[in-house]
């Protein structure tokens, strides 16, 4: 299973490379086409607007997270049946991970593109150009004979003779143009401290907005231009990811609640498959509005998002908070990631939360952002100590202090960071567990563990 596929890149972020994404997916889907959207990074948020477009989840594909002989695989996973791929790039088409275990380059949009032998689309931002379009454009077509740019998409042209300027200067650059977009800045996704505004908050806006970027780039592109070069890609030499094949199901199917709903949106499809594959029954628990967790729930996983948006409201389900409380005092794992970390602390910017960790959390006005390679300070539900792990850090707030006495995982000199207090692992890196399949599997054993001994309890309370 080869589906065709391409690269959607950009010389630099905020060029439009989101916009663009988002428009050609919904406008191939409004064709008929099921269309397999994916995004180059770790980032949560801008595959959530593709994925809107099409009702199933746009995938992730990091080297950094995952190593390099996932990504075909991975990404054959993900397009399983779809009769066409769109993979959206990460910052500039040659910016990759800044990091000394990597060489320039690792984890950019073009690595990943020649990974999975994909053509490229480079969107052009050509509101501040003219004629010196094509110098850029030469420029990034020669920088590396490897990448193949197949063509042209103008973002933000300015008017009618603005586009035939452009068009005729790129007609010496050896790129076809493949299409022209006006500005159109109120179809902009509105922003916050951490970039994008999540699809999954937006509801019936952000279905407007992805429907209306069909529309824009279902006028402006050439979309058979744009399949005809999607089919130029290659076999891949690779067989589809199988969570199954990663691994060894555990016995008693213990139930893990995963947290949903709009102040947690960020995940990777990849864990909670991980999780079903390790023989757990997942399901979903929003905290914004469910008042306990589910029945016979044996371990929770508390991912990213934007609780501090919602810090009141988190705060005003008390029920729920006790109930997260009361499964840590029992012992049932949990394991949290970054937003997660923040829902267990004490208190978010003074609102209280579930109390489970001893450590205030608040905002602040610096961006904590990169990639950290990580090693397992502690034994822990997730990992045993001296785990080493590959992540990313996303976030404006801190926590104090910023490690338990037993913390979660060191990765620089700064010192340890994250919390590891019974069954309770709480850290602000993320992790993709496609990367670290051994992770889920550790987890679910102890959420089946912890399932095996409420059985036992609720048996003697019976006798």
């Amino acid at each position: 299973m080869n589906p065709p596929r391409l690269v959607v890149a950009a010389p630099s972020s905020n060029a439009g490379k989101t916009s663009v994404t988002t428009g050609l997916v919904a406008a191939l889907t409004a064709r008929g086409l099921t269309v397999s959207p994916h995004k180059v990074g770790p980032d949560y948020i801008d595959p959530g607007y593709a994925g809107l477009a099409v009702g199933r989840p746009g995938r992730n594909l990091d080297p950094w997270l995952v190593g390099e002989e996932r990504i075909a695989p991975l990404f054959l996973h993900g397009a399983r049946g779809a009769d066409v791929a769109v993979v959206e790039g990460v910052m500039g088409l040659f910016d990759g991970a800044t990091h000394p275990q990597v060489e320039p380059g690792f984890a950019s949009t073009a690595h990943v593109a020649g990974l999975l032998r994909a053509p490229v689309v480079l969107v052009v931002d050509a509101s501040s150009q003219a004629r010196s379009v094509a110098a850029l454009v030469h420029g990034f077509a020669t920088f590396d004979p490897t990448v193949r740019i197949g063509g042209v998409v103008l973002n933000r042209v300015g008017s009618d003779r603005h586009e035939a300027i452009l068009r005729e200067a790129l007609g010496a650059a050896g790129v076809p143009v493949l299409g022209a977009l006006r500005r159109m800045e109120s179809l902009a996704t509105p922003s916050r401290h951490l970039g994008l505004v999540p699809a999954a908050e937006r509801s019936a806006e952000a279905l407007a907005t992805v429907r209306r970027l069909g529309e824009v780039v279902a006028a402006g592109v050439d979309l058979e231009a744009v399949l005809r070069l999607a089919r130029t890609a290659p076999p891949l030499a690779a067989t589809p990811w199988d969570p199954a094949a990663e691994v060894t199901p555990v016995a008693g199917r213990p139930r893990i609640a995963v947290a949903g709903g709009p102040a947690f949106t960020f995940g990777y499809a990849e864990d909670t498959e991980l999780l079903t594959a390790a023989g757990a029954e997942v399901v979903t628990v929003d905290p914004l509005r469910d008042e306990a967790l589910p029945e016979r729930t044996a371990g929770l996983v508390v991912g990213g998002g934007f609780p501090e948006v919602y810090a009141d409201a988190l705060s005003a389900n008390e029920t729920l908070r006790a109930d997260v409380a009361a499964l840590a005092a029992r012992g049932g794992p949990i394991a949290a990631e970054c937003a997660g970390l923040l829902y267990l602390s004490r208190e978010l910017d003074g609102a209280p939360m579930c109390g489970v960790l001893d450590v205030a959390t608040s905002m602040t006005p610096r961006l904590t952002l990169g990639y950290r390679a990580a090693v397992a300070v502690t034994d822990s539900v997730l990992a045993p100590a001296g785990t080493r792990v590959r992540g990313h850090e996303f976030h404006r707030t801190t926590a104090t202090p910023p490690a338990g006495t037993t913390p979660a995982w060191q990765w620089s000199a700064a010192g340890p960071e994250g919390f590891v207090a019974g069954s309770v692992h709480a850290s602000y890196l993320h992790l993709n567990r496609a990367g670290s399949p051994q992770l889920a599997e550790r987890l679910v054993t102890a959420c089946a563990a912890a399932a095996a001994r409420a059985d036992r309890s609720e048996s003697h309370a019976h006798r």
